[in-house]
């Protein structure tokens, strides 16, 4: 290696692609907040990895990528062959390039991060998919055999298009099923374009298209096919039917004029701001569709701190808002959010309550929001999960003006009957019971429900989580299902 190599992250910085200006983000441009890179600004950041022998980043991935090894590859211009090795492990690379947080995972953990400034792997991953697909790379399957085996796969979330992708490449026909008018789930609804452009859902819909992965959407499973209906006509089926039930808090007021619930606001948004019909198909448990208020000059208050409360509070800048407040019960420290979304938050005008309790939705005697009643907190012992609970400090109380609250408290999956008509199993949380021990003893497949021929992954399984946890479980999940249908392909052979 030349010198050059070994201490060029000493002689070039960590940088990210340019940003659109804080001028026009807070005049409402909808935009991808981070640009590109071009090849030499690719190859500075991929050069600057030291190739450590113990990839930590690639550990910390939930889908394990080649890190170092498509680093590489960029370096030598070998981009249709980084490409094809993203691909090899993330069925959705483009999209975790963009909206992984990566500063709690690959770069969290890059051993540069300590001093000099992690390695830029999201935007480089975006730089390589991005650029391999403008060169009219795609995937080859051309030495693929088809089975002749067909799975139903419920939900074109990340976890139903990670697992059609993996079920393709191996021969079996996947198709689609999803109750709204485009794929993606919340890749589509809820997470804002300033994140995700959605001409990336669209290019990644055309790539699966090309695989021969077919899709039937605004079909609701459960209301328009019955899933029994599903099993007689595919040999086996997979459930990645997300989390959408909301988590109220069950504070008093919350059903007053002006208090929204986190996803229905960025569903409804989203919809507006791509140009698609905002009363179509309506978010689970809230079949009655939101009426969006004008948020200009309004003084919007956010309760919540992970990854949907930032994405409601940046929405609201965009949308006008006169002031946008978030409020978390704990320190800035304990947000489950990513760190840079706060801070891009921070930047955009944001302004932050932290150790904020809330107890009630205040309102006037028309029930119109004007504020919500909060109580200071102090951090005391660890819970079930390691995480320090916000104890309420007496005397406390004040009241936060607002006149819109967003309520992102989070959300969680449910089993619904028409999956436990067929024995499928879940948690009191709601969340699909798959993998594990079958009531004979046997050990069954992992992701393999109660119905030896439905699996599931994703938020429905584990509850709400990432992106890529969800690309990783549908991947997965597919290696199952191709080995149940060997199983069953060789034992019909027999």
């Amino acid at each position: 290696m030349s010198r050059k190599h070994l201490f060029q992250f000493l002689e070039l910085p960590r940088e990210m692609p340019r940003r659109i200006p804080i001028e026009l983000r807070t005049a409402g441009d909808w935009g991808e907040l981070y640009g590109k890179f071009g090849l030499p600004e690719a190859q500075h950041q991929a050069g600057r990895c030291l190739d450590c022998g113990n990839p930590y980043c690639s550990w910390k991935c939930p889908v394990h990528n080649a890190i170092p090894q498509w680093l590489q590859l960029v370096q030598e211009n070998r981009i249709v062959e980084a490409a094809e090795l993203c691909h090899s492990t993330n069925p959705l690379p483009e999209v975790c390039g963009r909206v992984c947080p990566q500063d709690r995972l690959c770069e969290g953990s890059c051993t540069l991060n300590d001093g000099f400034g992690a390695v830029t792997i999201g935007a480089v991953e975006k730089y390589i998919v991005d650029t391999a697909f403008e060169q009219g790379w795609r995937p080859d399957l051309s030495e693929v055999a088809p089975t002749g085996r067909r799975v139903a796969v419920v939900g074109a979330g990340p976890a139903g298009i990670a697992c059609a992708d993996r079920l393709a490449r191996v021969g079996i026909q996947a198709v689609v099923y999803d109750r709204y008018e485009q794929i993606g789930g919340l890749l589509q609804f809820g997470i804002p374009t300033f994140k995700l452009d959605k001409e990336v859902i669209a290019k990644r819909r055309e790539v699966l298209e090309g695989m021969g992965i077919q899709f039937r959407l605004g079909v609701e499973v459960g209301r328009d096919v019955t899933l029994e209906r599903l099993l007689d006509e595919y040999d086996a089926v997979f459930l990645g039917t997300g989390a959408y039930r909301y988590t109220d808090g069950g504070l008093p007021g919350q059903d007053a004029d002006g208090v929204l619930p986190a996803l229905p606001f960025l569903v409804q948004n989203g919809r507006i701001v791509t140009g698609n019909d905002p009363w179509g198909r309506p978010i689970a448990g809230w079949e009655d569709q939101l009426a969006l208020p004008a948020l200009a000059g309004k003084r919007v208050v956010v309760l919540g701190g992970g990854d949907t409360g930032m994405d409601c509070v940046r929405s609201a800048i965009r949308l006008g808002a006169g002031q946008v407040t978030c409020a978390y019960r704990r320190d800035e420290a304990s947000m489950p959010g990513s760190a840079r979304e706060v801070g891009n938050a921070r930047e955009e005008g944001v302004h932050f309550l932290f150790n904020r309790q809330p107890l009630a939705i205040e309102a006037d005697a028309d029930d119109r929001v004007t504020g919500v009643r909060v109580v200071e907190t102090l951090l005391g012992e660890p819970d079930a999960r390691g995480r320090r609970n916000a104890v309420p400090v007496a005397g406390s109380e004040s009241v936060i003006a607002a006149d819109v609250v967003v309520i992102a408290f989070g959300f969680s999956p449910q089993v619904p009957r028409w999956m436990r008509a067929l024995g499928i199993k879940g948690t009191p949380n709601g969340r699909i019971v798959a993998g594990g021990t079958a009531a004979d003893g046997s050990p069954r497949l992992p992701y393999q429900t109660a119905h030896p021929r439905v699996f599931a992954g994703g938020d429905a399984v584990r509850g709400a989580d990432l992106v890529v946890t969800a690309v990783a479980e549908g991947r997965d999940a597919a290696a199952s299902i191709a080995e149940l249908l060997g199983t069953m392909q060789r034992s019909a052979a027999a």
